[in-house]
């Protein structure tokens, strides 16, 4: 379940960050007050194709275009390593150093007697001294 969490987290933050930095146009065609066409890839078609010529010549005065632009990030932080300097090199290597040992797996020697006989008694320490569970 934490895998699958983790993968659609990882997901939405990567198309987070495409969407981001897309900016996209989003061109509008009036003729009078109605919109006559919207574009969202690139310019809209004028007006004058789809009416008579009268009609054209009229409205060609009252034909407008409005164009909104939707700007993306464009400024995305840029890790290089000519930052990397002296300083940060011995940080690393110090951590490094100092937890290596930390996550080492131990392998866990436990022997297990299955044929097991129990030691020889050489002296009966119950008997000689006469104590018995009852």
């Amino acid at each position: 379940m934490k895998r699958i969490i983790t993968k659609i987290t990882s997901l939405l933050l990567a198309f987070l960050v495409l969407f981001s930095t897309f900016s996209f146009t989003v061109a509008t065609h009036y003729c009078g007050d109605f919109i006559i066409a919207i574009s969202f890839t690139g310019e809209t078609e004028v007006c004058e194709d789809d009416m008579i010529d009268e009609l054209s010549i009229k409205m060609k005065d009252c034909c407008s275009e409005e164009i909104q632009k939707i700007e993306g990030q464009d400024e995305l932080q840029v890790n290089s390593s000519e930052k990397f300097d002296f300083k940060k090199q011995q940080f690393v290597t110090a951590f490094f150093i100092s937890y290596k040992d930390v996550f080492v797996k131990t392998e866990n020697n436990k022997w297990v007697y299955t044929d097991f006989s129990p030691p020889d008694i050489l002296f009966n320490h119950q008997v000689s001294y006469q104590s018995f569970l009852i």
